[in-house]
């Protein structure tokens, strides 16, 4: 006899190549949503990291533009604050895109709906 993958419980139950109890069988059909509802979570996790990814570009394509206008290397008191600033929105960007990327990661491994996400769908 296997053991249940959740809950080590011994059982001849399989899903696909995963054994699984008759409990556990019971408690993820008691969770699962609606297809409907699936497919709204997925598309809002996927349009946010289509957002975050243009976002995180359009930073990159800025700072490359800055750090490029100074032809002789040493920038003006201005210069230095402008690739600051670009850094800056650069490095922001880029964390919202590794949050959008994560959420959507964990929604499709492990079905973990985002706490902005629960109740409004």
């Amino acid at each position: 006899m296997a053991q249940c993958a959740y809950c080590n419980a011994e059982t001849e139950l399989y899903l696909g190549n995963v054994p699984i109890c008759t409990k556990c069988t019971s408690e993820r059909e008691a969770n699962r949503k609606p297809a409907e509802v699936h497919s709204q979570i997925h598309t809002v996790l996927k349009d946010e990291l289509a957002v975050a990814t243009e976002q995180a570009v359009q930073a990159a394509e800025t700072f490359l533009r800055v750090t490029t206008e100074i032809p002789s290397g040493l920038p003006h008191p201005d210069g230095t604050q402008r690739i600051h600033n670009a850094s800056h929105d650069m490095s922001q960007a880029r964390e919202r895109m590794s949050l959008s990327h994560k959420r959507l990661n964990d929604y499709l491994a492990n079905g973990t709906v985002p706490d902005d996400l629960k109740g409004s769908r």
